[in-house]
């Protein structure tokens, strides 16, 4: 069944590109009004008007979700202009990948920044809004390297730990003022962050090779995986991993944390069978 949900006002950050921009485009084709906000403002400008064609009302604004001022000031033009915020999707972020041994302080305070910091600004700016509203719905993008062993990828397995975290905690806690919690959980998705993204790297790996790296695990496209998700959301899902096949190792971490890090030391095998970059 295609999504249904007419009249709802959902922001979506990183909304224009990847799975953002997925997530912006299913929403407006059930008949959400939408605003695209990215740091990349001229590809959330021509996906809005790419919306609007379609006849969607959709809206496009600049957002760097590393900050607090500006985030606040994106919900409530918002609010402003759209009367409320139904869904808040905080789904920026940037994968800088590598071993620990190749990151410097600069890699660290990137990734958390936007990771991590861009999800709580999002929340402190949208929660207390929904709160006022009594209803709501905040869905944190976070990733199955949430929920799993990873290597090198600590400081993007680190980000989605704690979004994962925060998320459970959020909702658990939103209950009572009537607003609803997710998070999102990808397995491997088609998106420019297979190779580090217009704003990600790898410190240990070149780009290309990453991005062979990822087609080896059959990426969904980034429109099949708004597409199911978003319906889980609908329904209220909590924990949300698509595709359903990654849950395999989602339930191997919990059943057996010391086999999970054997296949993770496995994969870092694989990952260091490739041609490093200079270190």
């Amino acid at each position: 069944m295609p999504l249904s949900v007419p009249g709802k006002v959902a922001l979506v950050t990183g909304g224009a590109s990847g799975i953002g921009a997925a997530i912006a485009t299913e929403l407006a084709d059930g008949g959400a009004e939408v605003w695209i906000a990215d740091r990349q403002a001229d590809l959330g400008d021509e996906l809005a008007a790419r919306l609007r064609a379609r006849g969607a009302t959709a809206h496009a604004i600049e957002l760097d979700v590393r900050s607090y001022p500006a985030f606040e000031q994106a919900v409530a033009d918002v609010v402003d202009t759209s009367g409320r915020i139904d869904y808040l999707f905080n789904n920026a972020g940037i994968g800088i990948g590598g071993e620990i041994d190749t990151f410097s302080i600069d890699d660290w305070n990137n990734i958390i920044d936007v990771n991590l910091r861009g999800v709580v600004n999002g929340i402190q700016a949208a929660y207390p809004v929904m709160i006022r509203q009594g209803s709501g719905h905040i869905v944190n993008t976070a990733s199955l390297a949430g929920l799993i062993t990873m290597t090198a990828q600590a400081g993007y397995s680190a980000t989605k730990h704690a979004v994962v975290a925060l998320s459970k905690t959020l909702r658990l806690e939103a209950e009572r003022h009537g607003v609803s919690v997710s998070v999102l959980c990808p397995g491997v998705v088609r998106t420019p962050i297979l190779a580090g993204g217009r704003y990600g790297y790898n410190t240990t790996v070149d780009s290309e090779e990453m991005r062979k790296l990822g087609e080896k695990l059959r990426p969904i496209s980034p429109e099949a995986f708004a597409a199911r998700s978003l319906k889980a959301v609908v329904r209220g899902d909590a924990i949300i991993v698509v595709p359903r096949r990654w849950k395999l190792l989602w339930y191997l971490e919990r059943l057996s944390p010391a086999l999970s890090m054997r296949v993770a030391k496995e994969s870092l095998k694989r990952t260091r069978a490739v041609a490093p970059v200079d270190r």
